[in-house]
């Protein structure tokens, strides 16, 4: 484009010599380079504005009651948004920050300091923030919302779901083969379809191994009661269950507790944690067989970037086996060859769909009414 309109004003000049000609060809190079290089720096600062308006975006979460600390899905889907946050640059406090729920009355309060605040997306973590997420969002249509373990059919919300059964049924499997008393003990946090696919894939998994083997299951009725967890697992192993799957956030450090002292005096017992690997939790006794871990981390994150690059679509999104979103935890040093040759293969049936987990305990009592044909 500069040179073909150089060339132009060259062929308008009338008169004069070839040198004047040059000459007021000269300047108007210099008057379009001039022009030129403004463009080229404007490009550049807007290239560079976009960038900041990435960098600050604001990103806000809301935990349950379980609390940011519950060493299961809170603290991971936390620690998600932190890597997220140290990836781009932000500040905690002013760009990302989080609001502990100490009960549910504070659910919509909480959401709603960040809709006040005008932050770019807000995380509620867990299915009981449903009803606050879906009375929030109605109300605030130009705020953007992101519930996990949860749907929430609204034009301005994001929901991250996740086959808890597929993971909770390899982890069946790994009790059943650990287990040398034949009896299996699940503690859930508080009873909910949720709650019911942990409960549903780990008594399928415990019996595609073990049909005659005995599963235990109680509910704790919190998130966030250790002591709670401790008694429910004194009484389970002292029925004789040496293995205790737990699901229930906070509530499942004080069936850590209990484990720990029992094995401290000499008893041969273990715990399956949930949500992350919970191995660290285990010590010094080393009671964690191993944990059904959920991608909860990088969901957040992945959640996030969309969110930073204008991506973020409503609707639900389903993580299982085959997305990478669910599994057991990758240590493993408790478990078996034999044991992970089975999980191995199990996990391959599940993917290809020779294998349908059940969800409720509806489809476990038709899944456990197959194996026996």
């Amino acid at each position: 484009m500069g040179l073909f309109y150089l060339l132009s004003v060259f062929k308008k000049i009338k008169g004069g010599s070839i040198l004047k000609k040059l000459g007021i060809l000269w300047i108007c190079a210099v008057v379009l380079l001039f022009f030129t290089a403004c463009s080229q720096a404007n490009s550049d600062e807007n290239v560079h504005q976009d960038k900041e308006e990435k960098r600050t975006i604001k990103i806000g979460m809301i935990t349950d009651t379980g609390g940011i600390d519950d060493k299961s899905f809170n603290q991971s889907a936390w620690e998600g948004i932190q890597a997220f946050a140290k990836a781009n640059g932000l500040t905690e406090g002013k760009d990302y920050k989080y609001l502990q729920s100490s009960s549910e009355a504070e659910y919509e309060t909480n959401l709603n300091q960040f809709v006040q605040a005008n932050f770019d997306l807000t995380f509620a973590v867990g299915y009981k923030l449903k009803p606050a997420v879906e009375k929030i969002a109605a109300a605030n249509p130009k705020s953007n919302f992101a519930i996990i373990d949860e749907k929430v059919d609204l034009p301005n919300v994001t929901s991250a779901t996740f086959k808890d059964e597929e993971g909770a049924f390899l982890v069946g499997i790994v009790a059943a083969m650990t287990s040398e008393t034949n009896t299996v003990g699940f503690i859930g946090g508080e009873k909910s379809a949720l709650m019911q696919r942990f409960e549903s894939g780990f008594e399928a998994g415990v019996k595609s191994i073990n049909p005659k083997a005995k599963v235990l299951v109680q509910y704790a009725n919190s998130f966030s009661d250790a002591a709670k967890g401790s008694a429910i697992a004194s009484a389970m192993y002292g029925q004789n269950a040496d293995v205790i799957y737990v699901a229930a956030g906070g509530t499942g450090n004080g069936v850590f507790t209990e484990a720990k002292n029992r094995k401290a005096k000499g008893e041969n017992v273990w715990v399956i944690g949930s949500d992350r690997d919970q191995y660290k939790e285990g010590l010094p006794e080393n009671v964690t067989l191993t944990s059904m871990v959920k991608g909860i981390h990088t969901v957040c994150e992945q959640l996030a970037v969309l969110a930073q690059n204008g991506d973020l679509k409503a609707g639900t999104m389903e993580f299982g086996l085959k997305e990478g979103g669910v599994g057991i935890s990758d240590t493993t040093e408790n478990i078996g060859e034999d044991t992970l040759g089975q999980i191995n293969d199990y996990e391959q049936k599940i993917i290809t769909g020779e294998i349908i987990v059940p969800k409720t305990r509806q489809d476990l009592d038709v899944f456990l009414a197959n194996l026996k044909s």
